[in-house]
């Protein structure tokens, strides 16, 4: 039979008290439902949830924190009333990857991660359990799908102000380069190349021609208004573009649609005449008035003056496609600007 002074020293090996967040080692004793039980020598054993264990999808538990083995644990939640710690394993490894991810920034390693998502803008990786975004300026292609695996290189790393950025095009950087410099030394003004539309901005589309993206901006898609790159090209688009601007120092090329297609203005000259009253076609309103089409392809502008005038005159607003007559003020169709007035 143990005696009194045996108890108390053993009760003293256990008189343990962490707090939260230090790092302590301890033994997997068992499994209960979604916890795995942990040794601590403490009075009660420690309890490691299974959402505090690093592990992938279909991985079982049991394979990760093994039984009678000793880890590493982070206390997350001091004792309860019970005398129960609550402990976090991934939390270790987390550390531990920070470390190393931060070694590989130093060292411009390649690294290989697993998209978790595709949000506007890029798309989100998981690399080692930590979470890293990549534009889409920094893909090499535009058709990776959630769950592929993908090798990066870190551009900046600091996680204290949420701030994982990697790149996928600079793991082929010297290739990348090799190809833009094969595909500038090729083009020249007024070539008609195919490309891939590889990302859509508010103020145009930037299409692959080879290496490089060249610039199609919203004005050179087509001679009618349009307000959205949306309205005539999809991601993944091929099409035929002709280039319109090459600046090889900077790397940039300007690029058109519209030139590739029938000029309207052209057609449109012979026959509309100024001091022309026109039936036209109401294509899109603005804050600042509303354009107005008066031959396939060709508008003109009526400013909000002329809006409100005709709103007193014929006490009807403007709508969207509504048909009205416009007198011919102004017709240029060598810079494509005709001034209208409603009458």
């Amino acid at each position: 039979m143990i005696s009194d002074k045996e108890f108390s020293e053993l009760l003293e090996n256990y008189n343990i008290s962490f707090s939260k967040g230090d790092c302590v080692q301890g033994t997997v004793v068992g499994y209960e439902g979604n916890n795995i039980l942990v040794d601590i020598n403490t009075k009660t054993s420690a309890i490691c949830p299974k959402s505090e264990v690093l592990i992938s999808k279909d991985e079982d538990i049991k394979n990760i924190l093994v039984e009678n083995e000793k880890y590493d644990f982070i206390i997350i939640y001091p004792q309860d009333e019970d005398g129960i710690y609550y402990l976090s394993h991934k939390k270790v490894a987390f550390k531990k990857n920070i470390s190393l991810l931060e070694e590989k920034f130093k060292n411009d390693e390649t690294i290989t991660g697993k998209i978790a998502n595709i949000v506007k803008g890029g798309i989100l990786v998981n690399i080692m359990g930590v979470r890293g975004f990549v534009p889409s300026s920094q893909l090499k292609i535009a058709d990776y799908k959630t769950g592929d695996e993908i090798e990066l290189k870190i551009i900046s790393f600091d996680l204290e102000k949420n701030n994982f950025i990697l790149s996928n095009k600079k793991v082929y950087e010297n290739e990348i380069e090799a190809i833009k410099k094969e595909t500038l030394d090729k083009v020249e003004l007024n070539m008609v190349v195919r490309g891939k539309v590889v990302r859509l901005t508010d103020f145009g589309a930037f299409i692959d021609i080879g290496g490089i993206d060249g610039l199609l901006p919203l004005s050179q898609m087509s001679w009618s208004w349009i307000e959205n790159p949306n309205e005539i090209l999809k991601l993944n688009d091929t099409i035929e573009v002709e280039i319109i601007g090459i600046d090889k120092e900077k790397q940039r090329i300007s690029l058109s649609l519209k030139t590739l297609i029938e000029n309207p203005w052209l057609k449109a000259q012979e026959t509309i005449q100024e001091k022309q009253i026109i039936e036209g076609k109401v294509i899109a309103i603005k804050p600042f008035g509303a354009f107005v089409e008066v031959f396939p392809k060709v508008e003109g502008l009526i400013n909000k003056t002329q809006i409100k005038e005709y709103f007193k005159k014929y006490q009807k607003s403007v709508e969207l496609n509504d048909k009205i007559n416009v007198l011919i003020k102004k017709f240029d169709a060598d810079n494509q600007k005709i001034t209208l007035e409603i009458v």
